[in-house]
């Protein structure tokens, strides 16, 4: 079996550094151009602020991934800043105002033809219990994972512990996407933020492997794999051994203004494609 590779569009936008910053099109020409079979788009301007694509420019995107042959594979929000976008903010209207913004993105992901969005559970801020921020996240998760299956699209709970401080482990991604009763909510995770945890992240595959339906792959500092410390062995290796079929999605290349994007995107599927080889 064969993986899939993907790359995230954070690298090639303006979220969250302000350069180097290209046009969705141009991003997706250079993805399909590395030999990626999919893309990953984050849902910031330029590229996907929903309320800044026509219908007419989203049709226009999908016939340009289909004629490089680049699968939309999925979408995901830009949390914090102005916004916010946090689902368990302490704010009603922020609450209200997320739910909202996650429903656009999956309406964008299901006429991309995307075939999840992510969810960040978000964050608890001063003066907020952690069950309070929790019931708040939960309640958020079931009503966008409902508009979510009558679009025909998953939703993956990310635990996020280098960016926020309510879902940081598998254990509590897994527990709320069991609370959440809905057959379409899966789970996923990031090797960057397994790092940040000092923990294993082929651990976190195994643990996570009847719901984890999607990952994120970055090395020490948002570095392309195979210039940090994850053990990239371990973690093919681990997919490989639960049959994961999804996409090894990178999400690199982003954290600060040094990053060349196109450098990260070759690097990236140059040498995990060769780690591939060498699994037993």
């Amino acid at each position: 079996m064969a993986f899939k590779y993907a790359f995230n569009t954070w690298a090639y936008s303006s979220f969250p550094a302000w350069v180097p910053s290209y046009s969705l099109e141009e991003t997706i020409r250079r993805i399909a151009a590395f030999g990626y079979d999919g893309i990953e788009i984050g849902c910031a301007a330029p590229h996907a602020w929903p309320s800044h694509l026509s219908q007419e420019h989203r049709r226009n995107l999908k016939t340009l991934m289909g004629d490089v042959n680049l699968k939309p594979v999925s979408l995901l929000p830009a949390p914090g800043g102005g916004p916010g976008n946090n689902p368990a903010s302490l704010l009603e209207a922020e609450r209200t105002a997320t739910i909202a913004h996650y429903k656009e993105v999956v309406d964008l992901a299901h006429d991309l033809g995307a075939e999840r969005v992510l969810y960040i559970a978000g964050w608890r801020s001063f003066g907020t219990g952690y069950q309070q921020a929790w019931d708040w996240s939960l309640t958020a998760l079931r009503e966008i994972a409902a508009h979510a299956r009558d679009k025909g699209i998953g939703i993956s709970i990310e635990p996020t512990s280098s960016d926020s401080n309510l879902i940081d482990t598998p254990g509590q991604a897994l527990l709320l996407r069991e609370q959440a009763g809905s057959d379409n909510v899966k789970v996923m995770f990031d090797t960057f933020h397994a790092l940040y945890r000092n923990e294993v992240s082929s651990d976190y595959v195994h643990e996570m492997a009847a719901h984890l339906d999607h990952v994120h792959f970055a090395d020490t500092d948002r570095l392309p794999p195979g210039e940090g410390t994850v053990d990239w062995y371990g973690v093919m290796k681990a997919l490989k051994d639960i049959g994961f079929k999804g996409y090894l999605t990178m999400e690199a290349g982003f954290s600060g203004r040094n990053f060349d994007p196109d450098r990260v995107a070759r690097s990236a599927i140059g040498y995990l494609k060769d780690l591939e080889k060498t699994l037993d």
